[in-house]
């Protein structure tokens, strides 16, 4: 199966459950979208936006590798 995401105005709701339940469920299954999919979009977006206008930090892997370690160690015992 392949999966599609739809966006649509409230107001025509009706008519495309109506059109999509003249399908079967071996044909066709409707999947909730995540609950946080629009949080997670937004968090995305705003990353995004950091790195675009040159405000995003970054760390060397020098600096990723110590946090790693002190991260890890804090939960190792």
């Amino acid at each position: 199966m392949e999966t599609i995401r739809l966006e649509f105005q409230p107001e025509i709701k009706a008519k495309i459950l109506e059109l999509l339940s003249s399908f079967s469920s071996d044909e066709l299954t409707i999947v909730q979208e995540r609950s946080i999919f629009e949080e997670e979009k937004r968090m995305l977006q705003s990353r995004i936006d950091k790195i675009d206008n040159g405000t995003a930090v970054y760390s060397t892997f020098e600096e990723l590798d110590i946090l790693l370690e002190k991260t890890i160690s804090k939960y190792e015992d």
